[in-house]
């Protein structure tokens, strides 16, 4: 009885399954997973992907764009956007390619969740949190290369004193500490909520299906109202992109700029 109500709980989409054991890892315990071959796919599919797009058969861009090309500038103005609103210094554009990586490898995390019997992998706070700490801590590292010693001066706001140094500096390395944490539970949170209302609801719809008579016309309500919530979704997405990649910007600007 429980095998039958976990396999049909909203949570299944989330959890995680080996796949396969390779021989030489086996007695390692490690195993290739169904998150791991998606995110495997997902890099190969964005190398080529796009390789095809920013890269026409004849080597160069088309003067008046296609379809795809029109979309992908836009993309890059919108990255680079990013980089120049939020980080104030005249060195953002090396920063580009950062931002660049990140935000199309978290749109296609998002999205490719989207797709029926997928594997969501920013539902998954340790996928989030992994990516957060990364860069979180290259870029401080940037910042600490950059100012040396001062840039423990971003701790204790100019012109404190010494009487409330000692209370905002406790203050400010917790919201220093609790940026990445806050990070990745913005992005795991909003992907694993909506997935999941969209499965109670699709999952709603089956179960009247399943009864006949005047219930089985009423399952076409529920299969009515994931369609403008998948579009909701979709929005999140794209919006749950948009955020991440902004807040890195700030702690980008944050760490050079103090």
């Amino acid at each position: 009885m429980q095998m039958n109500v976990f396999f049909t709980s909203p949570l299944e989409q989330f959890v995680v399954n080996p796949v396969f054991v390779p021989y030489f890892l086996e007695h390692l315990g490690l195993s290739f997973t169904n998150q791991s071959i998606l995110l495997v796919f997902i890099l190969f599919f964005l190398s080529v992907f796009m390789n095809s797009l920013l890269k026409p058969t004849n080597s160069t861009y088309y003067i008046i764009p296609a379809n795809w090309q029109g979309i992908i500038e836009q993309l890059n103005l919108l990255v680079l956007s990013l980089a120049v609103d939020n980080i104030k210094d005249k060195n953002a554009q090396y920063f580009i390619p950062l931002l660049y990586f990140t935000f199309f490898f978290i749109l296609s995390l998002n999205l490719f969740g989207l797709i029926p019997y997928s594997f969501t992998l920013t539902s998954h706070i340790i996928v989030t949190l992994a990516m957060a700490l990364m860069l979180f801590l290259g870029i401080n590292i940037i910042g600490a290369r950059k100012h040396g010693l001062h840039f423990f001066s971003l701790f204790l706001p100019p012109g404190t004193s010494i009487a409330l140094a000692f209370l905002l500096v406790p203050i400010e390395l917790i919201s220093f500490v609790f940026k990445p944490i806050s990070l990745s539970i913005r992005l795991f949170a909003n992907m694993m909520a909506g997935h999941t209302l969209l499965k109670v609801i699709a999952g709603f719809g089956y179960t009247l299906m399943g009864f006949g008579g005047i219930l089985f016309f009423l399952h076409f309500f529920p299969l009515l109202i994931l369609i403008p919530l998948f579009a909701l979704e979709f929005g999140v997405a794209l919006i749950q992109t948009f955020v991440f990649s902004r807040l890195i910007c700030i702690y980008i600007n944050d760490a050079i700029n103090l």
